[in-house]
């Protein structure tokens, strides 16, 4: 008897070992919030984490703080590293006990390549579905409006993007400077982004960045399709302006990036692990049926 009852423990100690789930039987998820944003807002992250505990009773959900506070958080989406924040961020995850067996993870615009990153970047714990709502993974050649309410932020913005987006001194403290993506000189891109060409396989190739990121079981892409903020919005699904020009775009599977499998994309679209949605607003604008209905089923 006491044999059969050592064999069952180490038997559920090694289930409880490889399960993801929580406690509770859930699984645990993280979100980023996007630009002019904040962990906290209770209209935006709060929203997001109140449906998400609607569905899923007793999912525990963390919404990253990048800094010590919200104040700090929000200018940081702005004039942090972006490497310095997926560091920060990484180390979090590493960090948080309630984590430590695998958790989902949903980005808000910004937030989702930023999310893409930490899968690529720090695969442990493993990030096992990522959800990317507006996230730009082909970058932005345009910065039509910014949300929020201060204008001198955005009037800075345009101003230092417009001065040169790959200045050395921009490049390292601006944030969207960091996934600029100029189409006119892409040689110039590849060469001076500190970020976007590094998470994309367009400087050198990091083959732990494939490895990590095909570890997911999913990574779902919405696109906004009256999307007024994101040029192009096709970004939204690696998509991109031509190389040469600003108007002719190419898909996702005509990029190198997919063709030449850089990312590991093309066999995980093979394998039905990406999934392209469309929701019907403009940037960020989904229905909560749009959440329960195509989203919640990813995170279960």
């Amino acid at each position: 008897m006491k044999r059969n009852s050592a064999y069952f423990a180490i038997v559920l100690a090694s289930l409880l070992t490889f399960c993801s789930c929580d406690s509770n039987g859930t699984i645990p998820a993280i979100i980023w919030h996007g630009m002019g944003d904040s962990c906290c807002n209770p209209l935006s992250m709060g929203s997001i984490k109140t449906m998400l505990q609607n569905k899923i009773p007793g999912i525990y959900v963390r919404s990253l703080m990048i800094g010590d506070n919200v104040i700090q958080d929000t200018e940081n989406g702005f004039f942090m590293n972006v490497n310095d924040q997926i560091k920060q961020v990484c180390d979090k995850v590493a960090n948080d006990p309630k984590l430590k067996n695998g958790y989902n993870a949903l980005g808000f615009s910004q937030g989702g390549q930023f999310l893409r990153a930490v899968a690529q970047r720090c695969p442990n714990p493993p990030m096992l579905n990522l959800i990317s709502f507006g996230g730009q993974h082909q970058g932005v050649f345009g910065f039509p409006h910014c949300p929020g309410e201060n204008s001198t932020i955005c009037s800075v913005l345009r101003k230092l993007l417009n001065f040169g987006a790959y200045e050395s001194w921009i490049q390292n403290n601006l944030v969207q400077a960091e996934y600029w993506h100029d189409p006119l000189n892409e040689a110039e891109y590849r060469e001076k982004s500190v970020f976007l060409a590094d998470i994309n396989q367009e400087k050198e190739k990091k083959p732990k960045y494939k490895e990590n990121l095909m570890k997911l079981k999913n990574f779902v892409m919405v696109m906004f399709g009256k999307d007024t903020m994101v040029d192009p919005k096709e970004s939204e699904w690696f998509g991109f302006y031509k190389p040469g020009q600003g108007v002719e775009k190419y898909t996702l599977q005509e990029s190198p990036l997919y063709q030449e499998d850089w990312l590991g994309l093309k066999q995980m679209d093979k394998d039905k692990k990406l999934h392209f949605l469309t929701a019907d607003g403009d940037h960020l604008q989904f229905t909560e049926e749009f959440f329960y209905e195509q989203i919640i089923p990813f995170l279960k």
